[in-house]
């Protein structure tokens, strides 16, 4: 087998080791993959496997003796599946997880994407073979995930029937000035696709503005990632195209590797323009071409994830009028983004996904007061008015 460490170097800036290795636990049925990731992560001088379990099952007892730092979690396996076992770990024995997968098939990533919704960090691809073209690519981002995710502070997950639903607080003061609205932008990383599935589950139907998200995500996801947000969002989900005219009530995900932006006549644009903060698509990208499009007459919203990606552009949409939120730390599974956008004063709300929903209700209907009702009918798209 090559040795990983002789690959071509990630052009991403290099993550510190720490000073022990990272411990981490495999958990896939098959024995050939169950061999190949620890072939991979045991060549980093950073990581250390410490254990491996077939299933889920196996995986609890060895969490007890071994106290990993890291678990890489299958799905679909005998006696106790990727999802149950991801639930049983976030209410018990928190650990970061990072649910590995080697099918792009429809049920499987629904069930890693709800595995998110539990406590699961992020989904990745599973390594292809060594003669395979990918490999190298695959073995590089493995490792990197694997010491991204180790730095996470995770927290218990408690079962649905001990959760409390907080309490809505009113957030638009009255005599606040409200403009009309034409867009929300939303962007998100580490810990996101449970927050926007929430946040979109949570808008009405007859939502009045078109969304477009920037949601960093494994390449081969977003297919999966957009057939499980349609499952329970009342508005229709797509993968934004070239050149479409965003409509009122509808939801537009940036493909993979391709920059996504709005163009003055508010048609979206894809780019294949170099990745910013290392990724593409950036948050940063399409949130700075809504401030110069829609100035005020938009929303952004910059939800958990780790570094800092659309936190400058964030605030240069506030300083063009915009409204603009955060989500809060408390419940952000990295506080890295948000955090950042709160530091440099970007945000004009900081809030729970409860009341993120909340705040974009009341702002549909404090417009439709001031603007004599015209939400929740169709209108025509008059440019930017700033």
């Amino acid at each position: 087998m090559p040795d990983p460490r002789s690959l071509t170097p990630d052009p991403r800036p290099p993550i510190p080791d720490p000073r022990s290795p990272i411990r981490v636990l495999i958990v896939d049925d098959s024995p050939v993959v169950r061999e190949l990731l620890a072939y991979i992560l045991n060549s980093d001088p950073g990581i250390r496997v410490i254990g491996t379990a077939g299933n889920g099952e196996e995986a609890l007892k060895a969490i007890q003796h071994e106290k990993p730092d890291v678990i890489t979690m299958d799905i679909i396996m005998p006696k106790m599946d990727g999802f149950e076992t991801t639930r049983t770990i976030m209410e018990t024995n928190p650990i970061p997880i990072i649910i590995v997968t080697g099918s792009f098939n429809i049920r499987e990533v629904g069930i890693s994407f709800k595995a998110t919704e539990v406590g699961a960090l992020t989904i990745i691809q599973k390594p292809r073979g060594i003669g395979h073209p990918s490999h190298a690519k695959d073995a590089r981002e493995l490792i990197r995930m694997v010491k991204l995710m180790s730095e996470v502070k995770v927290i218990r997950r408690w079962p649905d029937k001990h959760r409390k639903t907080p309490a809505l607080r009113r957030v638009i003061e009255n005599g606040e000035k409200i403009d009309e609205i034409k867009l929300v932008a939303i962007g998100a990383s580490t810990g996101g696709p449970p927050v926007i599935r929430q946040i979109l589950s949570g808008l009405p139907k007859s939502f009045p503005w078109p969304v477009l998200i920037v949601q960093h995500i494994a390449e081969g996801f977003i297919d999966g990632f957009a057939d499980w947000l349609n499952q329970s969002s009342s508005l229709p989900i797509h993968l934004a195209a070239h050149n479409a005219q965003p409509m009122a009530g509808h939801a537009y995900l940036a493909p993979d590797g391709r920059q996504m932006q709005v163009v003055m006549n508010g048609r979206i644009a894809l780019i294949d323009d170099p990745p910013e903060n290392g990724l593409r698509p950036s948050v940063s990208y399409l949130f700075r071409s809504v401030a110069h499009v829609y100035g005020r007459q938009a929303v952004g919203i910059l939800l958990t994830g780790m570094g800092k990606d659309g936190a400058a552009e964030l605030k240069l949409m506030r300083e063009k009028g915009a409204v603009t939120i955060v989500q809060d730390q408390e419940s952000s599974t990295v506080f890295g983004m948000p955090g950042e956008a709160v530091r440099l004063d970007a945000a004009r709300y900081i809030l729970s996904p409860e009341e993120i929903v909340s705040l974009l209700g009341n702002l549909i209907n404090e417009i439709s007061v001031f603007f004599g009702g015209l939400y929740g009918r169709e209108k025509t798209y008059r440019g930017n008015s700033t």
